[in-house]
């Protein structure tokens, strides 16, 4: 069987990127926050929301990274570079349709929650990991760690950033940041929802273990 292997993907393979975050995230505390007056139209809210996550870094040839087994897609990730770039016309558009089929009190807790996270950020040039999810059924393999590897290979990479941060909204995830060298940088609760930001500086995995 082939192994696993970690590709970019584009808007070639945009769909099935959509639907393994869709699987990783369908419980995920943000999601159920944003979302909780979906009802019988979860799903396809989900995936309205994850699409849209999705092609914001697409749009503008930011990195989606994937866990790639033969045809299948079993993680994702999409990430934010420290070098900004215009928003298309086309994802205005997209999250207008967005608005429209969320209604106005999801959207209300989206941003909430987009401008608690936020100010939490460090301020220097840092790569920012937007989604990392792993399908229900392929989790514990590993794949979340690849898909780290390679966003701290490719900040490490850039002289213009310092580290790479990310949020988490489940408590038992700070461990297993904190073991790839990441930091509780803030905290902020938004209503019923408790979110972590984290920051992992350029080579501190590898300082930490030569401690």
């Amino acid at each position: 069987m082939e192994s696993p292997r970690i590709v970019r993907v584009g808007r070639e393979r945009f769909d099935e990127v959509v639907d393994a975050l869709c699987d990783a995230f369908r419980d995920y505390p943000v999601m159920r926050f944003v979302l909780k007056d979906s009802g019988v139209h979860y799903d396809a809210h989900l995936a309205q929301l994850v699409g849209y996550f999705t092609d914001l870094r697409v749009s503008r040839g930011w990195p989606v990274l994937a866990v790639s087994r033969g045809n299948e897609i079993l993680a994702a990730a999409s990430v934010n570079p420290p070098h900004p770039a215009p928003r298309p016309a086309a994802l205005r558009e997209r999250y207008e349709r967005m608005c429209g089929e969320l209604g106005e009190a999801a959207i209300a807790r989206f941003n909430a929650f987009a401008d608690a996270c936020g100010p939490l950020e460090p301020d220097e040039l840092h790569y920012y990991v937007g989604m990392i999810g792993v399908r229900s059924d392929c989790q514990g393999r590993g794949y979340a760690r690849l898909l780290l590897d390679a966003v701290h290979e490719m900040s490490g990479g850039d002289p213009d950033s310092t580290g790479v941060a990310l949020t988490t909204e489940t408590e038992r995830n700070l461990p297993f940041y904190r073991h790839f060298g990441y930091e509780i940088v803030g905290q902020a609760q938004v209503d019923t929802l408790q979110t972590w930001t984290l920051f992992r500086r350029n080579g501190d995995r590898i300082r930490n273990l030569k401690e």
